[in-house]
């Protein structure tokens, strides 16, 4: 059955609130240049309409709370609800208010950074970037700004990443207006030591990393990495992605990266996806420190204030101070876990994921890159199949499918990444139906799904022709 849009829905002269009496109209605020010729073209929907609408369409959707989700390199855990109350007394705070009355939601901050300074092995940090590839765009900016402000930034306009490097490493670092080149795994499925070493150079600003990679596999060579990274003064940057895996065991800056960005969305549980907004902080050491964004949370003798005293700063990088309420999530997983809790869900992500693999392998998938993986890992269907099939009969099965055709180097690559918020009942059923999907006929797999709310879409064409809103708006970009 299909679902109208919310536009479908509206008559014309039905609303759900009214504006407070009292607000002035927008042409007494806004100079005439601001305005636009005409009002948006708004659903007019009553209370009830809205809300039945929007609770059907949650209804038809899939995510953490409905199904089993192992989304490699995404770490769709489980999200507490827990951290839905800790954010309760939270919710009100307006962003303008005078600091001096959000001591508490300032004090949260900066206990926060010093965390996650702490878990990263870090110097400083900010809580700014909205995302994972935010945090990404902010941690390359803070390196150009460094070779800049040495003289080297019209000599360094290389970035290096890793064949199995996630899509928003390279584009990250175009971005930030550098050239990009590719280095190329080994057989192990770790960076090439040697094709490295003959990219290296003064013209090299940066290397991107992932550790664990994109494989599932820990790059065992990083610290030779990172010492021909500082000798020829090229900056290594850890893609936080992954972080999941080694957190509370293994730090970033003691492996020798430069920057680094958090997802707490993945890492530290907040909801992400449909369910976001995420966050992205970074942190740096301290060579890197004076340019981090502005303002800055510090602690001082008259409490928790936000500073803007940094004149070697890249600026703002996010209205206000972050998605504040994200922050608060993380802080009250951490609080509730502590390091040695943390410790622990890192060693079950890793154990989940070594299980999960050898249920597949029995089931006849194969696994090009033979680990031992980490938080995740990569499988291939036998052949003959297509990853594509095998993920649309998951979801007539009732599970999420992995990530698809990713990495690059790895044809018809299934990454699957469970989380350790998962039972190992959950991991069993995922396999079996995993190896029910190898016993369909070929028709029957090319067909799937066929009882979910959408059937299989013609993807090609909506990429190549997207149609991006309901409709277009005469005189406006």
């Amino acid at each position: 059955m299909s679902f109208p849009l919310i536009f479908e829905r509206s008559r014309k002269g039905r609303r759900g609130l009214r504006l407070v009496k009292g607000v002035p109209p927008a042409e007494d605020l806004l100079p005439q240049e601001f305005l636009r010729p005409s009002p948006p073209r708004l659903p007019e929907v009553d209370e009830l309409t809205l809300v039945r609408h929007y609770t059907g369409l949650s209804r038809r959707q899939v995510g953490v709370d409905t199904t089993f989700y192992p989304l490699g390199s995404c770490t769709m855990k489980y999200n507490p609800k827990l951290h839905e109350e800790a954010v309760r007394p939270f919710a009100h705070l307006h962003p303008y208010q005078d600091p001096g009355t959000a001591q508490g939601a300032l004090e949260l901050m900066w206990q926060l950074a010093e965390y996650l300074k702490a878990l990263t092995g870090m110097d400083a940090i900010t809580l700014q970037p909205a995302a994972g590839a935010h945090g990404e765009l902010t941690g390359i900016l803070i390196i150009r700004a460094y070779h800049e402000d040495r003289g080297e930034g019209k000599t360094r306009r290389l970035v290096l990443v890793p064949d199995s490097a996630h899509g928003s490493n390279p584009a990250t670092a175009s971005m930030a207006g550098y050239g990009v080149k590719e280095v190329p795994s080994g057989p192990d499925g770790e960076v090439d030591l040697e094709a490295l070493k003959r990219e290296l150079g003064p013209h090299v600003a940066a290397i991107m990393l992932t550790n664990p990679n994109t494989l599932g596999l820990f790059e065992r060579r990083i610290l030779e990495i990172s010492r021909l990274a500082k000798e020829a003064g090229v900056q290594l940057y850890y893609d936080g992605a992954n972080l999941n895996a080694i957190l509370g065991w293994a730090r970033p800056g003691d492996m020798g990266f430069d920057v680094v960005h958090l997802n707490l969305h993945k890492t530290f549980t907040v909801p992400h996806g449909g369910g976001g907004p995420g966050s992205g902080p970074v942190g740096v050491r301290a060579h890197l420190a004076p340019y981090l964004p502005v303002p800055t949370v510090e602690r001082g003798e008259e409490g928790v204030y936000l500073s803007f005293d940094r004149p070697k700063s890249i600026g703002r990088v996010r209205s206000f101070y972050g998605n504040f309420l994200a922050l608060v999530r993380a802080w009250a997983y951490i609080r509730t876990l502590g390091l040695p809790g943390l410790k622990r869900a890192a060693a079950l992500s890793v154990l989940n994921a070594r299980y999960l693999e050898e249920l597949l392998k029995e089931k006849g998938y194969r696994v090009p890159y033979e680990g031992p993986c980490m938080h995740e890992f990569v499988a291939q269907p036998p052949q003959g199949f297509r990853a594509l099939d095998i993920a649309k009969g998951l979801l007539e099965l009732g599970f999420h499918p992995p990530t698809v055709y990713f990495p690059l180097i790895v044809k018809e690559a299934l990454m699957v990444e469970p989380t350790e918020t998962e039972s190992k009942e959950t991991l069993e059923a995922f396999a079996e139906a995993m190896g029910a999907l190898l016993q369909k006929p070929k028709e029957w797999l090319e067909g799937a799904p066929y009882s979910t709310p959408v059937r299989r879409l013609d993807e090609l064409r909506a990429n190549r022709q997207p149609k991006l809103t309901h409709f277009d708006e005469p005189g406006l970009p």
